[in-house]
């Protein structure tokens, strides 16, 4: 075995981590050792969404834009829960209220009335649907979509298979470095892992063809991206 320390270091961005072992760095590993980074990705098509919408009303006074941003939540909610959307599926947040004014140079603000909002997110289980909850919506008097994420039923079993893939990646790095510098692979030594978060992309809405085809179908859905990685020091014997 040579003297020298052999380490291989793959630098990358830090993440929130569920579970982690003491940080080490190279420099006080005193025996021989690679170092490498597992990663992995798995691409896998949505079947589920979060909508988050919104209602803003602006009234001359705070009461009455309360009155019409709950009376437009509560109707949105109701014609949800017709349509046999759960309560657990359903996630109203509370008011936010804003004074308006108006600016005018070497004057007072005037106070020209209030602004009431409030967000409904809408667990959206079958995509079908998505269009027909948006245009609900819209009829209730949610004058927003602040946003639509895409997601998975599976999300939990596909998170497994990615960390899996990311564990195998760092294996066969670390196997094929040892063997590249005439090395033998021992024991692993540590195990550092972050926990990743999959990617949502937001659904994108091909305008251009609306009028050519349904309006469900020029909804066009990405991909739901999983990722994880795990990095691990082998000793080398």
């Amino acid at each position: 075995m040579k003297n020298s320390l052999l380490a291989v270091l793959v630098a990358g961005g830090l993440f929130s981590s569920t579970f982690m072992a003491p940080a080490v760095l190279a420099a006080e590993v005193d025996f021989p050792h690679i170092e490498t980074m597992g990663v992995s990705q798995i691409q896998v098509e949505p079947d589920m969404a979060d909508v988050n919408v919104e209602v803003a009303v602006t009234e001359k006074t705070a009461k009455a834009a309360k009155d019409n941003s709950d009376a437009a939540v509560a109707k949105f909610i109701a014609r949800l829960t017709a349509a046999g959307v759960t309560k657990d599926q359903i996630q109203s947040a509370n008011l936010n209220l804003q004074p308006q004014y108006v600016y005018v140079q070497d004057k007072a603000p005037e106070l020209t009335g209030y602004t009431a909002s409030r967000q409904i997110t809408v667990t959206v289980t079958d995509l079908s649907r998505l269009n027909a909850i948006l245009d609900s919506a819209l009829e209730e008097g949610m004058n927003r979509v602040n946003n639509i994420a895409l997601k998975s039923s599976k999300e939990a079993e596909y998170v497994a298979k990615a960390r899996q893939a990311a564990i195998v990646d760092a294996k066969q790095k670390a196997e094929s470095l040892a063997k590249g510098f005439g090395e033998n692979l021992g024991k692993i030594w540590q195990i550092r892992y972050y926990d990743q978060r999959p990617v949502q992309p937001v659904m994108l809405r091909m305008s251009a063809k609306a009028d050519a085809m349904g309006a469900a179908e020029s909804y066009q859905y990405g991909q739901v991206s999983i990722e994880d990685r795990v990095e691990v020091i082998y000793k080398l014997k």
